[in-house]
């Protein structure tokens, strides 16, 4: 396991460097555009609009060097006290079932937090969906009457979008963990995941366009 741990850092090394901060920020807004402009087969407004936290990680990779790893880096983000989204705090996604199209190479990956329970336990050092927070598949369309008991009671609702197609999907067993070295990329200085997304934290211009896009969609401003 710490082999193979060790060999996905490896190879994430390599798929992301320094300075990608900013254009990872780029790419989760035009995740949200693209998804949030085919209302009849993306995610809920509604449910956006309920949800206390997002998770938004563009292009989760397969394992270069390990067959069945996977790895990601994006972004959470979570209401103000007063209205709208918090600044966006870093995170990695490593390992899980994600569920990948045959013969696709990455996912962009979406989570909903629905409540303030879920949110708590996702600002820990580290997160396994399904073991440290009860998730379930989100479901897609213009809104969530569809839902199920399990959704309306799931504290994260999980999506994924490969070669345009978009779904809801099982992210059973993946780990998030803070990156704080995106942080100090994106913030000039040491910050962790729970300062930024629950303080005063200023939103980084890099972020204005996700801000927006996700202000855009969510009814709730509060």
């Amino acid at each position: 396991m710490r082999l193979q741990l060790a060999l996905v850092t490896l190879s994430a090394g390599l798929l992301y460097g320094a300075g990608d901060a900013a254009q990872r920020l780029d790419a989760a807004a035009d995740v949200m555009t693209e998804i949030m402009s085919a209302p009849d087969k993306g995610i809920p407004q509604d449910l956006l609009g309920k949800a206390e936290c997002i998770v938004i990680v563009p292009g989760l990779k397969k394992g270069a060097f390990i067959v069945g790893a996977k790895y990601g880096k994006g972004f959470m983000l979570c209401r103000k006290a007063g209205a709208g989204w918090s600044a966006p705090a870093a995170v990695r996604v490593e390992g899980g079932s994600v569920g990948f199209q045959i013969g696709a190479s990455e996912t962009d990956v979406v989570l909903l937090v629905m409540n303030h329970g879920g949110a708590k336990k996702l600002l820990q050092s580290k997160f396994t969906v399904g073991a440290d927070a009860n998730a379930a598949i989100g479901p897609v369309g213009r809104n969530s009457s569809a839902e199920t008991d399990a959704q309306m009671h799931a504290e994260i609702l999980t999506y994924s979008r490969s070669r345009g197609v978009f779904a809801g999907v099982s992210l059973e067993g993946a780990t998030l963990r803070p990156d704080e070295d995106w942080n100090k990329e994106l913030y000039n200085k040491p910050l962790k995941n729970r300062d930024i997304v629950l303080g005063n934290v200023p939103i980084p211009d890099s972020a204005t366009r996700l801000i927006l896009e996700l202000n855009k969609y969510s009814s709730r401003k509060g």
